[in-house]
């Protein structure tokens, strides 16, 4: 594509293409039907043969969870004796063989409290000439969110919000959330009566961890209480008042012994758990680059592992997309992971959008650049939106709409600028999610 097509197609129009390419390839139906053998055939999953007589107990979790479990009806149907799958609000879909149930996400809620009692029960009762078939995606965290004797869950939602706002990463997350839950971090597993349990995961955090994916409920964890603790100190959450007593004190209890720590490595509960990642930011990202590359725009992954507070990587992203250069074509940068957002203001967004605020700032009166950041799952924090679009002009349109780009970043408004501006990608509910992607396009200006 040369710069003159690439100009009748709108920067925004190629950007936009690239990401639903991207998302396209890790598509959750997809990675399950190439996870299991078709309708008719000698049962498979994972590539591994199943007994003629084998009946499946499916567990669903995630944003993902109706799609993975639609995936598996459809390929193993009539080995299905019973199922739950558990989604966000505006995820649900229809399933023939699986119980559907909506539960509150990113901050669980009481819905999220009985599913995750649901789903314990479900994998306590499946018998010894079962196989429990786990479909784990992103959400499951929150949506299984069943907290032990003595936290309340309305306790588990307050953590977990001032957690969200404090900046906390997804493992630093995690580390709190497998110690005030009844099933992550392995609980689930180590609970269920299954001779054996199949786990097929969707990637939406950094370096694809099994104990790290929706806290990791099949999984060995090689986190402790202390570990928990030492995430609140470090941010900020270990004052008085800061987090629920209830919380603090089981955290407390725990590091000192009289609490039964989540399953370790060589726990001989999880020894008949077998699990496989089958979607993973790092195929977007190669989708991605390939669709430039159809579309005759050079792309280059710059990261696998974006990470730290969305309006650094903001501004790293935006210059480093100016210090390319265009030479003759346009040139596509693509980085993918996962930032995080320290609210300091009253506004509203998620991490994709202030990150696309923060580079419209950087690249403000510059023709050459454009930059869109979006969530794969479509949906970017509490917003509609996927994340925004962003290039030279955004500043400029947001002063002319009466919304000043500086003063949105500083009150983490970045979806009320972006709203006025016109600068936000809707996708609707994915029913994937592998994290997150900013594609930065350098051209003639």
């Amino acid at each position: 594509m040369s710069a003159q097509t690439l100009d009748a197609a709108s920067p925004r129009a190629l950007l936009e293409a690239v990401f639903r390419a991207a998302v396209a390839a890790v598509d959750a139906r997809r990675a399950v039907a190439g996870a299991t053998s078709a309708p008719g055939a000698p049962p498979e999953i994972l590539g591994e043969r199943l007994p003629s007589d084998a009946r499946l107990v499916v567990l669903a979790a995630g944003k993902a969870a109706c799609a993975m479990a639609g995936a598996l009806e459809e390929r193993l149907g009539p080995r299905i004796a019973r199922g739950l799958a558990v989604t966000k609000d505006g995820h649900a879909l229809p399933l023939a063989r699986c119980t559907v149930r909506e539960a509150g996400h990113p901050v669980p809620d009481a819905r999220s409290d009985a599913a995750g009692r649901a789903a314990l029960s479900l994998a306590a009762g499946a018998r010894s000439d079962e196989i429990l078939v786990v479909l784990l995606s992103g959400g499951a965290s929150a949506l299984l969110s069943s907290p032990p004797d003595g936290v309340s869950h309305e306790d588990l939602a307050r953590t977990n919000a001032a957690l969200l706002a404090s900046g906390a990463g997804i493992e630093e997350l995690n580390a709190v959330r497998k110690h005030l839950s009844v099933l992550s971090g392995g609980r689930l597993a180590a609970a269920s009566g299954a001779g054996r349990a199949l786990v097929l995961a969707i990637s939406d955090v950094i370096g694809d961890a099994l104990d790290v994916i929706g806290s990791g409920p099949c999984a060995a964890d090689p986190t402790t209480f202390a570990d928990a603790l030492a995430v609140l100190r470090r941010r900020g959450l270990d004052g008085p008042g800061a987090l629920p007593s209830s919380v603090r004190a089981r955290l407390a209890a725990g590091a000192e012994g009289r609490v039964e720590e989540t399953p370790k490595p060589g726990d001989p509960r999880l020894a008949r758990v077998r699990s496989a990642v089958l979607a993973r930011n790092a195929d977007a990202l190669e989708a991605a680059r390939a669709e430039a590359r159809v579309r005759g725009v050079e792309a280059r992954i710059v990261t696998r592992a974006l990470t730290g507070e969305a309006r650094d990587a903001g501004r790293r992203l935006a210059a480093l997309g100016r210090a390319v250069g265009s030479a003759d074509a346009p040139r596509l940068l693509l980085a993918g992971g996962e930032t995080t957002v320290t609210v300091r203001g009253p506004g509203r967004g998620g991490r994709c959008q202030e990150l696309a605020l923060a580079a419209a700032l950087e690249i403000a009166g510059d023709p050459s650049l454009a930059l869109l950041a979006a969530g794969t799952d479509g949906s970017d924090g509490p917003t509609d939106a996927a994340g925004a679009y962003s290039d030279g002009g955004s500043v400029a349109r947001g002063a002319a709409a009466g919304v000043a780009a500086a003063e949105a970043l500083a009150r983490n408004d970045a979806h009320a600028f972006f709203a006025a501006e016109g600068g936000l990608v809707r996708t609707g509910p994915t029913r994937t999610n592998v994290m997150d992607l900013v594609l930065i396009l350098h051209r003639e200006g």
